[in-house]
């Protein structure tokens, strides 16, 4: 089911991404006087078009992974005499930038979209309060104590755990120290610490930036009940169910679920005698955990459950709303930090700082968009927003057969005052189709070895 779930999730996600990045192109190719012949919703063979009174023809294929524009063009075919007016390359280099650019401008104007029925509609999320500082840790050394509230980082405001990991991954290669705002109070006073780092999360694979800086974030304690049991998990084969209340592990007491869930990751394979209080009742139950690997590589065992939703303090709980004007400023603040925030990640990349193991293909956007899906549409329309930046962003670099690479063409032109030759521009193709392969199948790989 979860799998139908993603496949679902990821059609309608890139279905939207590709329908406005196209539609972009289509809407000011139409503006220049350029004759469009075919709107095609992913490649291959159509699955269902119809025509229009201007005679484009707009089409739905077979393959989900991409979209295009065809437009009338004398470097691809003859045209008509008295249609030439209408072809691409008779318009103006001018006309050309704004048509090719067009596609991730809507990309990144879907994104302004959607964070701004977010911010109308209004998201409640979890203060960043530090619940524990480890001891002799950049935090530590930097002065950060349990109980304080991050507001910033880096002077950027941080109403959520998700802003400050963003923040402290967009500060990747920082030397010297990290700027950290905190305050003991919701009204409280504010004081400005300084986090002494060095190469700051550089090719740490995967980077993890509270650990790596010593927070541990406050949650308020779980009871050792049972709220969700896997189909098939090892918990569920054990007999264990929902609302069951565990209270001893190998005969140790169990205050909270912490103390279960550690129990559980340090016998990988190994059978636990769990005792439980079910309907007033007490019993025994043998439990096995199932084993898989942790993100530093050692076995760890899992059994396919969840504790009880716990309800968070209303003091730390936060709610973001604004109005329909003010949403818009908050909008395009917000696109414009993770534009900035991903073109950044991408130069990190190249040089060395991330990783290049961080690149997701297919098989990750679908299971996080499922994953998206079923947390709620506050979840589903973020990650919306984000994909469509990164998909703006990633057309917008200079590589040939992207957008990127027909803008440096056509900035050449104006430089020049005349194009870039056909035998550059082969030769380009054949070179960006081989970087933008080379790209996707080690997307595909670390997708893979994820799984």
């Amino acid at each position: 089911m979860d799998a139908l779930q993603n496949v679902l999730a990821v059609i309608v996600v890139l279905g939207l991404l590709i329908t406005f990045h196209e539609f972009g192109h289509f809407w000011v190719a139409r503006r220049c006087g350029v004759k469009v012949l075919r709107f095609s919703v992913g490649f291959g063979k159509p699955l269902w078009s119809r025509r229009d009174r201007h005679g484009t023809e707009f089409a739905l294929a077979a393959i989900p992974l991409g979209g295009y524009v065809k437009m009338l063009d004398e470097r691809e075919g003859p045209v008509d005499p008295a249609e030439r007016e209408h072809a691409f390359n008779r318009k103006s280099v001018w006309a050309r930038i704004a048509i090719v650019a067009a596609g991730p401008i809507a990309n990144l104007l879907l994104a302004v979209v959607a964070y701004w029925a977010l911010f109308v509609y209004g998201t409640t999320t979890v203060a960043p309060v530090v619940g524990e500082v480890v001891p002799g840790s950049p935090a530590a050394e930097g002065g950060l104590r349990q109980g304080q509230e991050i507001v910033s980082v880096q002077g950027e405001s941080t109403p959520s755990w998700n802003d400050v990991n963003l923040q402290l991954i967009a500060a990747i290669g920082a030397d010297g120290a990290l700027s950290v705002t905190t305050r003991e109070r919701a009204e409280g006073p504010t004081h400005v610490h300084r986090v002494p780092v060095s190469g700051w999360l550089v090719r740490q694979d995967p980077p993890q930036p509270l650990a790596t800086l010593g927070v541990v974030p406050f949650r308020p304690t779980a009871p050792a009940v049972l709220g969700q049991v896997l189909e098939n998990g090892p918990a569920a084969k054990a007999g264990l169910q929902a609302g069951d209340r565990l209270l001893r592990v190998d005969g140790h007491e169990l205050d909270d679920w912490t103390g279960f869930v550690d129990a559980v990751r340090a016998h990988p394979g190994r059978p636990l005698q769990v005792t439980l209080s079910r309907g007033g009742e007490t019993r025994t139950l043998t439990l096995t955990p199932a084993v898989r690997e942790g993100e530093d590589g050692e076995r760890i065992g899992y059994v396919g459950a969840a504790s009880e939703r716990v309800t968070w303090p209303a003091e730390y709980r936060r709610e973001i709303r604004y109005g329909p004007l003010a949403a818009v400023g908050q909008a395009l603040e917000k696109t414009g930090e993770m534009t900035w925030l991903t073109a950044d990640s991408i130069r990190k990349m190249v040089v060395g700082w991330i990783s290049p193991s961080n690149l997701s293909g297919p098989i990750t956007i679908a299971r996080i968009a499922g994953d998206s899906a079923r947390s709620g549409v506050e979840t589903f329309v973020g990650f919306l927003a984000y994909l469509s930046i990164s998909l703006g962003v990633l057309n917008l670099l200079p590589i040939p057969v992207l957008d990127g690479g027909h803008l440096v063409y056509y900035l050449i032109e104006l430089v020049r005052g005349r194009p870039v030759s056909e035998n550059a521009q082969a030769m380009g193709l054949k070179i960006g189709v081989a970087l933008v392969g080379c790209l996707m199948v080690m997307a595909l790989y670390f997708d893979l070895m994820r799984l």
